[in-house]
């Protein structure tokens, strides 16, 4: 069972969404933070950078104020509106000959908490920590978390008959990418969404675990502040994406490696094949296609690396992040902790072969590890069994618009 509701967001106004709406801010390089901070006076990168031309930042629950107000003054200057009835949205992507649909909401923290809502990655407790302080100063959320769930054909009929229909908003961004928006205020179909997801057993996370964790963390502590809470406050929910997951596209992390522990490239062939088979390849590029098939691209070389192992204790185990990392990574490569070594980088599959290929040959690195994508059932199944999966395991398209609708943490 899974418990959503509408909400009244608080949104753009149809000429401005467009301008409003931003990747998240961690995906910008600071320069092109800066470009778009001094070129578009409505981006909601000012929300979450309200002190960006001053020389010294503040940090904390300073500038999570900082935030706080400029939000309001957004909503002050009439860029940023409350819808005046609860609505669920529609909200849809289309990028080439892709398209993501799905609906957002607000969904019930009490299916995060005891499992409904399905989690494949670890949190780090320092960062639930900090983001429950922001949520708990801010008081709201600007991106939804992205959840999956089994195809649902009441719920896709639905959204067929009303994407029909004039969008709210429709605009292109510069990735070329067309965004599209619809609000549900029909109560009829209002209701048939909320009560078919009750029939929904499991929602995975897709993306968005430390958001999920810390609007956890912050409901937990006003609970225990106030135990005659009502249950029905905003903030015992989180602002979400629910897409069924024949529509999400899961796409492949690869490794590239600064070093190779100071041994030779022979050295490390011949340690490889320890625990891989290895062949040489004579493509230009090369992807593995074959299940415990990696590539890798060493001193102008493309390998085809099978791994010879073939029982494993878990789901998790058994992917090729994991299966790399054991063999190779920390015992033949030295690196032990992917999350903080230096020495290796991650690189999503939309960053085409070639380019890896060239920080190989250009010496920024010194070897290259190509892995495949990691389907939907080998995620829910880590997801199932309470496993966790290894660093950087998957990138899952769409990726979500901050701003676009927000969800207020407090009741009026």
């Amino acid at each position: 069972m899974a418990s959503i509701r509408p909400f009244r967001a608080i949104r753009p106004t149809r000429d401005k969404a467009s301008l409003v709406a931003s990747r998240s801010y961690l995906s910008y390089s600071n320069k092109t933070l800066k470009e778009k901070l001094d070129n578009n006076p409505f981006t909601f990168l000012h929300i979450i950078n309200p002190d960006y031309k001053k020389s010294v930042k503040t940090t904390g629950k300073e500038k999570y104020k900082l935030v706080k107000n400029k939000f309001q003054k957004f909503i002050n200057e009439g860029i940023l509106f409350e819808e005046k009835s609860e609505c669920l949205y529609i909200y849809q992507q289309t990028k080439g000959n892709k398209n993501y649909t799905g609906i957002i909401a607000a969904t019930s923290i009490d299916d995060y908490n005891n499992g409904n809502i399905k989690i494949h990655e670890q949190t780090l407790t320092k960062r639930k920590e900090m983001f429950k302080d922001y949520l708990q100063t801010t008081a709201f959320n600007a991106e939804p978390v992205l959840l999956t769930y089994r195809d649902n054909k009441t719920i896709n009929l639905i959204i067929q008959k009303k994407i029909e229909e004039r969008a709210e908003y429709e605009f292109t961004t510069t990735n070329k990418v067309l965004h599209k928006f619809w609000n549900i205020t029909n109560k009829e179909s209002i209701n048939s969404i909320t009560e078919e997801f009750k029939n929904i057993k499991d929602i995975y996370i897709a993306d968005g675990h430390h958001r999920s964790a810390s609007s956890s963390l912050l409901c937990k502590k006003i609970r225990e502040k106030n135990p005659n809470y009502n249950p029905e406050d905003n903030f015992n929910f989180f602002m979400s994406y629910l897409i069924g997951e024949s529509e999400l596209n899961i796409i492949n992390y690869n490794r590239l490696v600064k070093k190779k522990n100071y041994i030779s490239d022979k050295e490390l062939i011949v340690k490889i094949k320890e625990k891989y088979d290895v062949c040489e390849k004579t493509d230009k590029f090369y992807s593995p296609t074959d299940k415990y098939e990696i590539s890798m691209y060493l001193s102008g070389k493309w390998y085809s690396l099978v791994a010879k192992e073939r029982n494993y204790q878990s789901t998790s185990e058994s992917l090729d992040p994991s299966i790399l990392s054991k063999y190779i990574l920390a015992p033949i490569l030295g690196i032990t902790d992917e999350k903080t070594d230096k020495n290796i980088s991650f690189f999503d599959g939309t960053i085409s072969l070639s380019v890896l290929k060239n920080k190989v040959d250009s010496g920024e690195f010194n070897v290259a590890f190509i892995l495949k994508p990691i389907d939907i059932d080998s995620l829910k199944k880590v997801s199932d069994n309470n496993e966790i999966m290894p660093p950087k395991s998957t990138y899952i398209e769409p990726k979500l618009r901050s701003g676009l609708t927000i969800y207020n943490l407090e009741n009026k």
